[in-house]
């Protein structure tokens, strides 16, 4: 039997360890010049430098900067540091700055939008009505029957079909047959 001897270490732990620590000493040799700790020494204490981008403040996530590209773009300021700058400069805050969407006064409103009245459902066509009656009433009367009439005639449900597909092809057919060339389907 090739069982490992409870006292030994694993030799596999062993392993995987060194090739960590041989990763973690090629990262910290690639590092940029001046970094705290060591490839040799990988217990040395880091301490915070001044020369972070964050300036010896804790770092936020505006510091981040994988690329190096923090020197080629300003740094935006925070939603607090904005607010503080706009509490302290007074009513001329916006003076000097670009206007931006939100930067402006409405005027009266000068011609609110009306609506016209929707016309009289007692002046459709009955035939109309009724065709909407089936097109919409159909799929809802089968859900019904599904539901709540498990054991309709087949009858039944071929009538409500017949009855749906009527209703949709009348009202089809009295869609406009020409479309208007000066008509783009704005209306003011």
């Amino acid at each position: 039997m090739n069982r490992p001897d409870p006292g030994s270490p694993d030799q596999g732990a062993n392993q995987d360890d060194a090739v960590w620590l041989d990763l973690v000493a090629r990262l910290e040799a690639d590092s940029p010049a001046g970094s705290t700790g060591s490839a040799t020494d990988p217990g040395a204490a880091t301490a915070p430098r001044d020369d972070s981008p964050s300036g010896g403040r804790p770092a936020a996530f505006r510091d981040f900067d994988p690329l190096g590209l923090a020197g080629a773009a300003p740094a935006e300021m925070s939603a607090a540091e904005r607010q503080a700058a706009g509490d302290t400069a007074g009513t001329d805050a916006g003076a000097g700055a670009p206007a931006g969407p939100r930067d402006y006064d409405v005027d009266g409103e000068d011609g609110a939008f009306v609506p016209e009245e929707p016309p009289s459902l007692a002046g459709t066509d009955p035939l109309t009505m009724l065709a909407w009656l089936a097109a919409v009433g159909g799929p809802v009367a089968l859900l019904f029957s599904a539901m709540f009439w498990r054991s309709a005639p087949l009858l039944a449900i071929v009538g409500i079909v017949a009855v749906f597909v009527l209703g949709t092809v009348y009202l089809i057919m009295q869609l406009p047959q020409e479309k208007d060339e000066d008509d783009d389907g704005a209306r003011v």
